[in-house]
């Protein structure tokens, strides 16, 4: 007859690994994830289908030259809702820094002298094809969902 004292004692050691292991996939799946490119506005740098790992960041975690994702403006009367667009775009100044001075002509940004603590100026790769602070102007900081920390492999699944 089996000892059924023995049995738990064996089985324990094998819940707390799996355990350990979802905690682990729970703190990574905060910590980090993966975005598909769409469009053209960071060519030559992203193209569509590039998929990137992106770190979350605090609103003052970006720093200048940073690719960040951030959450597209929504449409006005637009409503509230679950869907929410995304953005690729290389952080261009930060909170209390100068409007670089190769936009400060742009309409959206035009007398400003400095971006506004909380708030970021945010550039396409690829000015012609870009919808960032040059049409929209400064950014809240709290619609950057995290910095591209690199490209990945293309999904051989597809």
């Amino acid at each position: 007859m089996a000892d059924p004292v023995r049995g738990r004692l064996v089985l324990l050691p094998v819940v707390a690994v799996a355990l350990s292991g979802l905690a682990v996939v729970a703190w990574l799946r905060r910590r980090f994830v993966l975005v598909e490119v769409s469009g053209t506005s960071m060519r030559p740098s992203f193209r569509t289908g590039d998929r990137v790992l992106v770190r979350r960041v605090p609103p003052h975690g970006v720093r200048v030259g940073e690719v960040v994702v951030i959450e597209a403006p929504r449409p006005r009367g637009h409503q509230p809702g679950p869907e929410r667009k995304w953005h690729i775009k290389r952080v261009a100044a930060v909170g209390g820094d100068p409007v670089p001075a190769r936009v400060a002509d742009a309409p959206a940004l035009r007398g400003a002298d400095r971006v506004p603590a909380g708030h970021l100026v945010v550039l396409g790769d690829d000015p012609r094809s870009s919808l960032d602070s040059r049409q929209r102007g400064f950014v809240p900081a709290e619609r950057v969902l995290g910095v591209v920390l690199r490209r990945l492999p293309p999904d051989g699944s597809r």
